[in-house]
Order: C-alpha cells, then sequence, then structure tokens
C-alpha cells in the first residue's frame, strides 16, 4: 500500500499528468486502485474487454501480440512511470494486446468512469489528460512506423 502522498508525488511526475492542475490531480490520485502482481502473470489479455488505464510504478512488463501462439510476438516493454490500456479508455474495444509481467510489478489502474468523473468536475483538465495521451500515442505510432518503414526495405 502507498501513502497517499507518495501516491500523488509519483502521478505528479507522469507526463499524461502534465499541466493538470493540483485539484484535478487530487482527484485522480483518490480514484486510482492498486494492483500486485507477481512474475510471469497475465495482466491484460488480448481480446478481452476493457475499462480501466494502468500506470506502472514498480516492475517490468511486455506487451505481446499473439500469446502463447506461434507468431507470438512482442511488442513492447514498459517500466515505471509507463502507462497502458488506454485504448480502452479512449474507444469501447477489446484489448489490443496481452499484457505480462516480467518481475514483480506494482500498478495504479484508473476506470473508465474515473476519467468521466474528472470529465465532469474539471472539464479543461480533462481535456489535457485527453491532449497528453493523444501526444503519447502519437510518438508510439511514430516509433512503430520508423520500424515498420526499417524492416521494409
Amino acid at each position: 500500500m502507498i501513502t497517499a502522498k507518495k501516491r500523488q508525488v509519483f502521478l505528479e511526475s507522469i507526463p499524461i499528468f502534465a499541466g493538470l492542475n493540483a485539484a484535478a490531480l487530487s482527484e485522480i490520485s483518490r480514484a486510482v486502485e492498486e494492483a500486485a502482481f507477481c512474475a510471469g502473470d497475465i495482466i491484460l489479455r488480448e481480446g478481452e474487454a476493457g475499462n480501466r488505464m494502468f500506470i506502472v510504478y514498480s516492475g517490468r512488463l511486455e506487451v505481446i501480440k499473439n500469446l502463447a501462439q506461434a507468431h507470438e510476438t512482442l511488442l513492447a516493454v514498459l517500466r515505471p512511470k509507463d502507462f497502458l490500456g488506454e485504448m480502452s479508455i479512449i474507444e469501447c474495444v477489446a484489448r489490443a494486446a496481452s499484457v505480462r509481467a516480467v518481475e514483480d510489478t506494482f500498478l495504479f489502474s484508473l476506470k473508465g468512469t474515473d476519467l468521466y468523473h474528472l470529465f465532469q468536475h474539471h472539464p479543461d483538465q480533462y481535456a489535457i489528460l485527453i491532449l497528453n495521451i493523444a501526444r503519447d500515442l502519437s510518438r508510439r505510432l511514430r516509433a512503430i512506423d520508423e520500424k515498420f518503414s526499417a524492416i521494409s526495405h
């Protein structure tokens, strides 16, 4: 269990929360739930419904397409301060990949309804958060484009 102060200080250091005011950060800090996973645990499964995103507090995760299949593909390795699962918050679609803990991992999670409450109470702050998530998604897409371009030649 992380103290409320330590949780808030950590969340303030996450790029998707950059620019949020103290009231919005406090609301997010109160809303997050904590979850611990052991090395090897599957945290998310590709194709399952999702309604929450996660922020890595400690540990390391693998994002995997086609988990446990012959053509299993490692998409990314996530470390503290990275986030995942945001696509299920932005659009109501099934999980695009599976996530496995590489080592013991501690996560914070936010439900879609938590972000909806932020929208209700602080719509301007919600807009900043969504813009920050969009920027990160754009950065990830650009990196994938570069990798694809490099292997296609």
